[in-house]
């Protein structure tokens, strides 16, 4: 399973489709073949490691899996039946899948006969998957939510001013952050404030081979000559006051994950909503002072009902620091419960801060 997982992180990290990893032994322990999945629509791990195998080795054979075989018949067949007509006779798999319409390959597997093994490394593949797990669990994406800010958390001076900030290092890692995430969203007021391009660029301003879905969120129209109207791919628009509706919609769209890149208002409101799962916190060795700070209302009246957050990570980058922090499980679980689908929230954000290029 270990070897699962290794094989796993060889599938892109982004598009709309869970890494896979499988391996494939012989009835003595030896092993035949390994597969995992490279996209969507591409074979899963299983039938790709089983197609690398003469179909006599099968026989008898056991599929070690980091995901348990789907059920389901969509851009490519059902890995349980993909199994079962092989022969294989043993199934050992990490996770049940919880998507609806795809959970169900171990039931159909042992009702024909297989044994079947789950939660072998569960946690493991759980952390792995934590991003897709989310969203298909939530039906909305994972949200990372990204600002830079001085040592005192402002995101600008008192006249908006906010290039630069943080140094190059910090800028260039952001872009990197946005090629890790299946989109990247704004409000239209930092559209409007910025221009942003919203794609994601090297250290020369060369476009990197994977970018983020564009996003701008909130009422009032992207000018035709915006620049992320030229983004290679495309661009989604989405309306409304309901933010949670909002990244629902996205799901749509294939996006499990999304990077929040704009200024204090979509920022604050997502998490006021209880909708963040990650924070990246750049801070630079400045002080500015004044009224731009980061974030605002957050819906805490009282410090009784501070968000409070575990820092996962500190990271120097140049002469700025990088903090890696995510809500306490507990706290972050209730505010899930009782706000995901009641929150409201607006798009219209104020203008961004430290944007590495426009």
């Amino acid at each position: 399973m270990r070897r699962g997982l290794e094989l796993a992180a060889l599938g892109p990290v982004v598009g709309d489709h869970a890494r896979v990893g499988a391996v494939i032994l012989s009835p003595t322990g030896d092993v035949l073949a390994e597969g995992w999945h490279k996209g969507a629509g591409t074979p899963h791990a299983e039938v790709d490691a089983m197609a690398k195998v003469d179909p006599s080795l099968l026989r008898g054979a056991t599929a070690v899996v980091t995901l348990e075989p789907c059920n389901h018949t969509g851009r490519t067949g059902p890995c349980a039946v993909a199994l079962l007509e092989a022969g294989v006779a043993r199934v050992v798999y990490a996770i049940d899948d919880p998507g609806a319409d795809v959970h169900g390959g171990a039931d159909r597997l042992r009702a024909a006969g297989v044994e079947v093994v789950s939660g072998v490394l569960a946690d493991q593949a759980e952390a792995f998957l934590e991003r897709w797990l989310l969203s298909v669990r939530l039906g909305r994406p994972w949200v990372t939510v990204k600002w830079a800010s001085s040592l005192d958390g402002r995101a600008a001076a008192a006249d908006g001013t906010s290039k630069w900030i943080t140094g190059a290092a910090a800028r260039q890692h952001v872009h990197e952050q946005r090629a890790a995430h299946d989109a990247i969203l704004v409000g239209t007021g930092t559209v409007l404030a910025d221009d942003p391009s919203l794609t994601a660029r090297g250290d020369a301003g060369e476009l990197l081979a994977d970018q983020p879905l564009p996003v701008v969120l909130g009422d009032r129209p992207v000018p035709a000559d915006a620049a992320v109207r030229q983004h290679p791919r495309g661009l989604v628009t989405l309306s409304g006051h309901d933010l949670a509706a909002a990244l629902g919609a996205l799901r749509g769209h294939g996006v499990h994950s999304v990077f929040v890149e704009g200024g204090p208002t979509v920022a604050s409101a997502l998490i006021a909503a209880g909708l963040v799962d990650e924070y990246l916190v750049y801070i630079a060795p400045v002080l500015i002072g004044g009224p731009r700070v980061a974030l605002d209302d957050l819906g805490v009246g009282s410090i009784s009902g501070r968000r409070r957050l575990d820092v996962l990570s500190t990271t120097s980058l140049g002469p700025d620091l990088l903090v890696r922090a995510r809500p306490q499980r507990a706290q972050h679980q209730h505010l899930q419960h009782d706000q995901q689908h009641a929150a409201p929230g607006h798009g219209d954000d104020g203008p961004t801060n430290d944007r590495s290029t426009p």
